[in-house]
């Protein structure tokens, strides 16, 4: 799915570049969530290398920083999408304009406020780790104690509750809009379904580490909510940028 979602996603980049109508303050959140994407696949690259050596080569730093990269990209990700559906309520429902400075001020902020919850781990709030397979490293959540719960609960909150949050109100009051017209232009229910596939079963393993102990499961079902958050680049890459017919004439 790596390679996948890096093709997909470079595909995305490649009709901006080509493409100088799409170069607009809207369109910078696509780009914003392409880059993001395609680190997410580039951490799944070192992750499958790693796999086919059935070791991690790279120490324990190169563990840390190997966490901290795909957690950047993993949030941004996730923000991006809400940065999308935030221009898009009001490209649809209250037809104001979007303005360069804005939109490089929201991607900054995506992007830095991802930065900052990814680094919590590296200065002692949660703690980065090895997957189950031992083959990559992310978010150690089988310990389950008083510093992870802290940290899960709060990150969380902002960078997937409050993302689906304006996923939902965002698109909802799209829809309405749009009904009332009887042009439906949008499919407002795709951009919230793949963010809950591919992100809420991780979100939901780390909730259940809260409670329960994780490692009562196998590593390999442990593992499914991981590969099921590795394809969102390549979901991504069709629900926001390759499903855009426009988007589409910039690459052919």
């Amino acid at each position: 799915e790596a390679l996948l979602g890096l093709l997909l996603n470079g595909l995305t980049l490649l009709s901006f570049y080509k493409i100088r109508e799409l170069r607009t303050p809207s369109n910078l959140f696509i780009i914003s969530l392409a880059v993001a994407d395609t680190g997410l696949c580039l951490n799944a690259f070192v992750a499958a290398f790693s796999s086919f050596l059935r070791y991690w080569p790279y120490g324990s730093e190169g563990c840390q920083i190997h966490g901290f990269q795909g957690f950047v990209a993993a949030l941004s990700s996730i923000g991006s999408c809400a940065a999308i559906a935030w221009d898009r309520y009001h490209q649809y429902c209250t037809r104001s304009k979007l303005h360069w400075g804005t939109a490089v001020s929201m991607v900054l902020f995506v992007w830095g406020f991802s930065a900052f919850w990814s680094a919590m781990p590296l200065f002692g709030w949660g703690e980065y780790d090895y997957e189950p397979l031992r083959t990559c490293c992310t978010l150690d959540y089988s310990k389950g104690d008083r510093n992870f719960t802290s940290f899960l609960f709060t990150m969380a909150f902002f960078e997937f509750l409050v993302p689906v949050f304006i996923l939902l109100t965002a698109y909802q009051s799209i829809y309405q809009k749009m009904k009332k017209s009887g042009q439906i232009r949008l499919n407002t229910s795709m951009p919230v379904k793949s963010l809950v596939f591919c992100w809420g079963p991780y979100c939901l393993l780390c909730f259940y580490a809260v409670i329960q102990d994780a490692t009562i499961l196998s590593p390999k079902l442990r593992m499914m909510p991981a590969l099921l958050a590795k394809i969102s680049p390549a979901v991504n890459a069709y629900v926001y940028g390759l499903g855009n017919e426009n988007y589409r004439g910039g690459i052919w």
